[in-house]
């Protein structure tokens, strides 16, 4: 059983229950689309700074097959749900001890910390675009969205992850949504059912 997060934060995050755990017991593997955008294949295993970090979920998962991942959130709010998160998980057992092992979180904003993290892979999932009314978003990521805001420095994240990246930068993004304005086009592109991640090679 999921041990019961802290009353007094607002931003509900389980690593363990819900849709997150029952990811983990599918045992989802490298074919998925996020791990293929961020180059686990083949045995590799690179570096990853999850410089919008806000549920932690992509940040979880592609820790939980072995790679090494910084989460950096700048909202207070929710950086203390993560670390509230990742303290049930790391006591939940064995398993989620390690996978929590493999995640290091960093209160701060990543356009100031990429420099000097000089990770191999950049993801970069700033809030996305309003949907329609049609089209709401789960209760979670409305949630998010109101502690948070929108990410109007967007384009300015993107400069700093592609600066800083030494080998690629993944952008998260609705699959028909217009791209960042200014942003160059990527390398190439890795397409989901609602969502899109556009890969920046950085290597030479």
């Amino acid at each position: 059983m999921a041990e019961p997060q802290d009353p007094h934060i607002p931003i509900a995050i389980d690593f363990v229950g819900g849709a997150v755990g029952f990811r983990l017991r599918s045992g989802e593997g490298r074919g998925q689309p996020l791990a293929r955008a961020c180059g686990l294949g083949k045995g590799a295993l690179p570096t990853i700074v999850d410089a919008t970090a806000g549920m932690g979920r992509d940040a979880f998962f592609l820790a939980a097959l072995g790679a090494e991942v910084t989460l950096i959130e700048r909202s207070p709010e929710v950086h203390a749900a993560l670390a509230d998160a990742m303290g049930r998980a790391r006591r939940h057992d064995a398993e989620y001890a390690a996978i929590m092992g493999r995640m290091t979180l960093v209160h701060g904003d990543a356009i100031d910390l990429l420099a000097g993290l000089a990770p191999e892979v950049v993801l970069v999932d700033p809030m996305h675009p309003e949907r329609s009314k049609s089209a709401l978003v789960k209760k979670q990521m409305r949630d998010l969205r109101d502690v948070v805001g929108t990410d109007p420095d967007a384009a300015e994240l993107m400069a700093a992850a592609l600066a800083a990246a030494r080998r690629r930068v993944v952008l998260k993004w609705p699959l028909r949504a217009a791209p960042i304005p200014g942003l160059r086009k990527p390398s190439h592109q890795i397409a989901g059912k609602t969502i899109r991640y556009d890969v920046f090679v950085t290597a030479a």
